[in-house]
């Protein structure tokens, strides 16, 4: 997201005079313009929480297009450099990174997350190759998960055993991403499809790469069995979400229903529509198939409120031991009783 974006004078990026509300409405405009699904979702949330999404959703847009809108790798870089320099108050922020810091006194979002988020995004400059399921799933977690870490103080989120779970929402939300974009992102020079699975299904990331660059779709078979397996992984962090729905104040945990159930419709058409190949192009859930979501969203927000929250199952995060709001630890012993 440039400066052009949130309306801001071309003063070199510094913070300009900007009301509380002017910076909200550019946030809200920079949501609806570059997020149908999160802007459709944010509908649900209470008017308190709404804003609030919207201004950290438009500072992940801005760590998110330094490097994907940047004119060349070397400018990218001096940006990516700026941007941590902005969130450790080294230099006047720009007007995103500075309503981001607002924030994150106001609701006590935790600035580390925004840290690995910009580690996250910068590792994507240049070509991407990923070596296994745990550089995948670090790799998500940076870009992702760390939006869900920042995401729970906004919705009010008091409970730290919610943090894992909230994770494992953006964890599910990528690795739906990245199923969807493989054809995109190929195309870019970037496989996110770890080059272990593609070895094990019979091929390799440099196999997928010059296929792709000459048109040829003879991998789409193997390709569509790898990004089966992913969807089935995401799903597994999706549930893991569900598990923690019970610990987001019930204003803002129906928002956050729809939003899970919207985006996890994406890889059900993948896999349904497409037969999970997504060399066919870029699955799109349109409007009234989102529609058709708040049914399910609704049964998960009404069997949230009358569930108890599950323990979080630490295997899930064992790839991300180390990492800020990880749960690495051993899981509990299940209970005899299946609960």
């Amino acid at each position: 997201m440039t400066n052009a974006q949130l309306d801001i004078p071309a003063d070199e990026g510094r913070i300009p005079e900007m009301s509380a509300e002017e910076v909200a409405r550019h946030s809200r405009e920079v949501l609806a313009e570059h997020s149908r699904s999160f802007n459709w979702a944010s509908r649900f949330l209470p008017e308190e929480s709404r804003d609030d999404a919207a201004i950290l959703y438009a500072f992940c847009r801005l760590v998110d297009d330094t490097v994907d809108e940047a004119e060349s790798p070397e400018v990218a870089t001096k940006q990516v450099e700026a941007l941590r320099d902005e969130l450790n108050r080294e230099r006047a922020p720009s007007a995103a990174v500075a309503a981001f810091l607002d924030l994150s006194e106001r609701r006590g979002v935790d600035v580390s997350a925004a840290m690995e988020l910009v580690e996250g995004v910068a590792s994507d400059l240049g070509d991407v190759l990923i070596e296994d399921d745990r550089a995948l799933l670090r790799y998500c977690y940076r870009v992702a998960g760390t939006v869900g870490l920042m995401m729970s103080p906004v919705l009010g989120v008091e409970d730290p055993r919610a943090v894992a779970h909230a994770i494992d929402l953006g964890i599910g939300m990528q690795l739906t991403n990245i199923c969807r974009d493989v054809l995109e992102d190929a195309q870019n020079g970037r496989v996110y499809l770890p080059e272990t699975r593609l070895r094990r299904a019979g091929i390799s990331q440099k196999e997928l790469l010059e296929s792709v660059a000459t048109g040829g779709f003879e991998l789409e078979e193997t390709v569509a069995k790898v990004v089966s397996d992913l969807l089935k992984l995401a799903d597994r962090y999706y549930d893991s979400a569900d598990q923690g729905l019970a610990y987001i104040p019930a204003r803002s945990r129906l928002g956050i229903c729809v939003a899970a159930r919207v985006y996890r419709g994406i890889g059900v058409r993948l896999r349904y529509l497409h037969d999970a190949n997504p060399l066919h192009g870029r699955t799109v859930v349109p409007g009234l198939e989102k529609a058709l979501w708040l049914g399910p969203a609704g049964r998960r927000f009404a069997m949230s409120s009358l569930l108890k929250p599950r323990p979080h199952k630490a295997h899930l995060h064992r790839a991300l031991a180390g990492l800020p709001g990880v749960n690495a630890g051993p899981s509990p012993k299940p209970s005899p009783f299946g609960t």
